[in-house]
């Protein structure tokens, strides 16, 4: 079929499951012809919203597209497209946010209702109901299987040589779900394409690049983050309270987890490495080919166009030293505490108590969403949160008397890092956790702040001012900088 053909076998109100995990994977063609259908029936006034389901955010082609055709009533689990951030600020969109290692069961369990359409995109499909996905797998499996339609995107873009990097099992449901057996890294534990009855399958053929930019380049505040996270390593083992082997680790989407895994690559007293994650970055790729990652498993391979045509060109090398999984496999917190993972993820802000805030702005205004770190946080042997100490030329301390929206609590934060240095909160009470992270993480220009702050709050076990622990977003929303904030005693 067309992609306009295809696209008319959706209808209003109709769960649409997707392929992808980021922008990698993503259907590309289908979605646009979606939303020009949707402009159409609105133009004739008719409804036209379709519900979405994938396996974490995607590219522009399709949240981007269908957002602003006003395609979209219901959104999950995660996304950071711009024209959808703001419809989902302006409420026009309802988005839920999710775990991403939730969302394929969720989807089983039936809180969602019924999959009507798959769109999946593949570099191979054959004839008795093989689908082989591109360079992610997210809940592809499980919507595939679920879904009465499944219109395949055969992107001849990916070559069909991919087949047998993926390892895609789909665990049983509660009361008869069984142990995960993955107990190194390299394990695999499925099959290597998706299988679904071939009657429901129609094709749409298409040779569509990935939308992967460039990350920014490694700066002055992410190096020192990135430094201060692997010298934070080199003192553990030291000491030992981590493996001289070391263990697999995790390391959230951006510019900051690439210096991060930059700064472990090059110390040469941090062992050669394993990675368990969701998304496989340009650092991880880089580390790959100079020896000190020795595997890589995820759910993608969220990485510019010039690193995934780099290895496609090479798949020979990289093929038996990288694993793609369903997320429900990649993020499984008992996966996740087996074998030991390093969790390091990037926070919006931190209290200074240790808990964080990863997805909304100013406590209301959505972000992009939880994502995978609570998946690994929880679970990990540490976990680890990053953040440089200011934002908005200084004028935001990321580091605030209350988190202004809470999505990890100071139960699941052990290590916290910025430029300045890191705050262990292992083994502390919480008015010693708030002066580790002050004297330890917090900008010079906020100390003084937020000591006076930790001084005015009544006693108990955790210090609070009810009156004044907002004061630093208040005084930003009323002045444009949080070094204006008033601590008000009463």
């Amino acid at each position: 079929m067309s992609a306009d053909e295809a696209a008319s076998l959706i209808k209003n109100g109709y769960n649409i499951g997707f392929s992808g995990f980021t922008h990698a994977g993503c259907p590309k063609v289908v979605p646009g012809a979606i939303a020009r259908l949707a402009i159409a029936e609105h133009e004739k006034g008719n409804p036209f919203k379709i519900n979405i389901f994938t396996g974490a955010s995607t590219g522009d082609k399709l949240d981007g597209e269908l957002t602003r055709a006003d395609a979209i009533d219901f959104r999950a689990p995660y996304q950071t497209n711009k024209s959808m951030r703001e419809a989902i600020n302006k409420e026009q969109i309802r988005f839920c946010d999710l775990h991403l290692s939730t969302m394929a069961q969720d989807i089983r369990y039936g809180f969602y209702g019924n999959i009507d359409v798959a769109i999946i995109e593949a570099c191979d499909v054959t004839e008795d109901g093989e689908i082989v996905p591109t360079c992610a797998v997210g809940i592809s499996p499980t919507v595939s299987r679920l879904a009465k339609v499944v219109i395949v995107e055969l992107n001849r873009w990916n070559p069909k040589e991919l087949r047998g990097i993926h390892d895609i099992p789909e665990p049983l449901d509660p009361p008869c779900r069984k142990d995960i057996p993955v107990y190194e890294v390299k394990d695999r534990v499925g099959r290597d394409c998706i299988k679904v009855d071939p009657a429901k399958i129609v094709v749409v053929e298409t040779n569509e690049p990935n939308e992967g930019g460039k990350f920014s380049p490694v700066d002055d505040v992410t190096a020192k983050i990135g430094n201060n996270v692997a010298n934070f390593f080199i003192k553990e083992m030291a000491e030992g309270r981590m493996p001289k082997t070391f263990l697999p680790v995790q390391s959230g989407v951006g510019n900051i987890a690439n210096a991060v895994l930059a700064a472990m690559g090059d110390s040469k007293e941090i062992p050669d490495f394993e990675v368990y994650t969701e998304v496989i970055q340009d650092a991880v790729i880089g580390l790959m080919e100079s020896g000190r990652v020795k595997f890589a498993s995820g759910c993608s391979l969220t990485v510019s166009n010039e690193c995934i045509e780099h290895i496609y060109k090479n798949l020979s090398f990289f093929k038996d030293k990288i694993v793609l999984r369903p997320s429900e496999y990649s993020n499984n917190p008992e996966v996740v505490r087996r074998l030991g993972i390093i969790a390091i993820n990037t926070a919006i802000e931190a209290d200074i108590f240790g808990n964080i805030n990863s997805t909304h702005i100013m406590g209301s205004k959505m972000m992009n969403g939880i994502g995978g770190s609570g998946d690994f946080t929880r679970s990990a042997y540490v976990s680890i949160f990053v953040t440089p100490s200011t934002a908005k030329d200084g004028n935001i301390s990321s580091f605030v008397p209350m988190v202004s929206h809470e999505d990890h609590s100071e139960h699941s934060v052990k290590i916290i890092v910025s430029e300045y240095g890191v705050a262990d909160l292992r083994g502390k009470a919480p008015r010693e956790r708030a002066r580790t992270i002050i004297e330890n993480c917090a900008h010079p220009d906020y100390r003084p702040l937020l000591m006076e702050y930790l001084d005015s709050c009544e006693p108990g076990h955790t210090p609070l001012n009810l009156y004044s622990a907002f004061s630093f977003h208040q005084a930003f929303k009323e002045t444009g900088s949080m070094k204006n904030a008033k601590i008000v005693k009463k």
